[in-house]
């Protein structure tokens, strides 16, 4: 007979405020926080202009924030326990919002840096401790559309982004993107004072109880994710392991996050309880949450390259094409939250794949022709297969989890998906550039006097450009340069193609592991919306 498991009865203290409230509230800087992950992208020319400094230099501004994130990310557990759920939340949204408005009013890319490093570590803790909160507030029937509530700002923050970031930087300044932050920050902080408090069983330690500070632990979980990051984010740029830096950060990383696991198994009372990873159903939801991270950050940041550098849209127009996408995920959501209580999480998954497999796959079929409604129907279908993904991975990951355990497991899950975000930016980037290469060298072997159908193009432009006005020796000139762009166009659109067949490839892949996940026991009541 097949193992089941039972959900832990979470259920919210009853009080006289309804749980959509905190819901609300929660959602508010999780989405807030989710944004700034990629609303900074588009504003980099910008920022370097601003700035008087290189493109490359302006990337720090994203590393430096995707570093500290996800250093925070796993220690949101200990120092909740430290300092209290609440306090510690709302002290992290405070350290964001100021962080945000210095970020804003920065005079230098030096101190940009600093700041963007305070407020990803402001930022870090919100996603799991706001996932934390949620499931506490909510009766056990009504977890599953809490969450799907809560996971529209996590997965919908990134698709929006991009646009929002170019079209305040386009009609505004850079600067804003980070303003922004500053009232919606002050408002969650008041809504959290109001509406959220810590459950009356919830056990705070202190140091003067023997709690104990792991600073081994905790340096070597630092060292070891910043590496990780710096190993990401540069690699492609630094072409990999031919630079020193990114060998060095590679083993740095290596060596630092073994230690960190054997290290932190021996203690009594770890930063992060990598024990919790014994739970077969919390690792595979978790790996399955990696690659969900992988694929939806990759696939997000590959589709406006392309639309805007091969078919000349604007940012705007791409944005557009984005858009239909949080739509379909909100429909999802809103579907998934009615029928998770009838049906098993790992089915749910299961279809989630197969239909954001079947959305990828479609992409890969573009072309330097394609029209906006094709482009965008297939993004609104892989998006629509996503929303089936995240509700259902957090539920099978934290069905059996002791609530002792809940801060450190949401810290876990939400890093394995971050990780993934950057694996699959450096995977985009780096496959994009390989086969581009690759592509073009086989293209170009078909470009020779030797070959008709290129003879026939070439006579032909040259002609057009005769008649133009050009002389005969320019016009020549001229078409062999207009059909070396025309290869180089046509290898980097073969390059897309590609890539998106491989994120196709990974979804499918991840189906029969979605299969280990234990069946788990239905909720005790319906699940709906009051």
């Amino acid at each position: 007979m097949e193992a089941t498991l039972t959900l832990p009865n979470v259920v919210a203290p009853r009080t006289a405020i309804n749980p959509w409230f905190i819901a609300g509230t929660v959602m508010l800087a999780t989405f807030m926080e989710v944004l700034d992950t990629s609303v900074a992208n588009v504003a980099l020319p910008h920022i370097a202009g601003n700035m008087s400094a290189s493109v490359d230099e302006a990337t720090w501004v994203l590393t430096a924030y995707l570093v500290a994130n996800a250093i925070v990310l796993p220690l949101s557990g200990w120092f909740s326990s430290l300092f209290g759920r609440t306090r510690f939340y709302m002290a992290c949204v405070a350290v964001f919002t100021v962080s945000s408005l210095l970020c804003g009013i920065a005079p230098s890319l030096p101190l940009l840096i600093v700041f963007r490093i305070l407020q990803g570590l402001g930022g870090g803790a919100l996603q799991p401790i706001s996932q934390a909160i949620l499931v506490e507030s909510f009766p056990r029937e009504k977890q599953g559309v809490a969450t799907a509530f809560y996971g529209m700002g996590v997965v919908v923050a990134p698709v929006i982004g991009p646009t929002l970031g170019g079209w305040m930087t386009d009609n505004f300044s850079w600067r804003w993107i980070f303003l922004i932050n500053i009232p919606f920050g002050i408002l969650s902080i008041l809504l959290t004072t109001m509406l959220i408090k810590d459950p009356p069983d919830f056990i705070r330690k202190s140091f003067k109880t023997g709690l104990k500070l792991d600073y081994i632990g905790l340096g070597l979980l630092a060292t070891g994710l910043a590496a990780l990051e710096i190993l990401l984010d540069e690699g492609q740029r630094d072409d990999w392991f031919s630079s020193h830096m990114i060998v060095a950060a590679a083993v740095i990383a290596a060596v630092a996050l073994v230690g960190v696991v054997v290290w932190e198994l021996r203690q009594a009372d770890p930063v992060v309880d990598f024990r919790i990873l014994k739970n077969r159903s919390f690792t595979v939801a978790a790996v399955t949450m990696y690659a969900v991270g992988f694929i939806l950050y990759g696939s997000t940041a590959l589709l406006p390259i392309f639309l805007q550098t091969m078919l000349g849209y604007t940012a705007l127009l791409s944005g557009l094409v984005l858009s239909p996408g949080g739509v379909a995920m909100m429909i999802g959501f809103a579907i998934v939250g009615r029928i998770l209580g009838r049906i098993q999480p790992r089915t749910l998954i299961v279809f989630g794949l197969l239909v954001s497999a079947l959305g990828t796959y479609q992409m890969s079929g573009f072309n330097l022709n394609v029209d906006f409604n094709t482009a965008m129907w297939a993004r609104t279908l892989q998006a629509f297969g996503l929303a089936f993904l995240f509700v259902p991975i957090n539920v099978a990951a934290f069905a059996s989890m002791p609530r002792e355990k809940l801060g450190y497991a949401t810290g876990l899950m939400n890093l394995f998906r971050n990780v993934g975000g950057s694996a699959g930016i450096a995977f985009i980037t780096t496959m994009m550039a390989r086969r581009s290469q690759f592509h073009q060298s086989t293209l170009v072997g078909h470009v020779t006097p030797l070959d008709p159908a290129y003879g026939d193009m070439l006579a032909g432009t040259t002609s057009t450009l005769v008649g133009q006005g050009a002389s005969a020796a320019d016009a020549a000139g001229q078409a062999q340069g207009m059909l070396y762009g025309l290869v180089q166009r046509q290898a980097a659109m073969m390059a897309v193609t590609d890539t998106f067949f491989v994120l196709a490839l990974i979804f499918l892949a991840m189906v029969p592991l979605a299969f280990l996940i234990k069946r788990s026991a239905p909720p005790t009541g319906p699940i709906h919306v009051d």
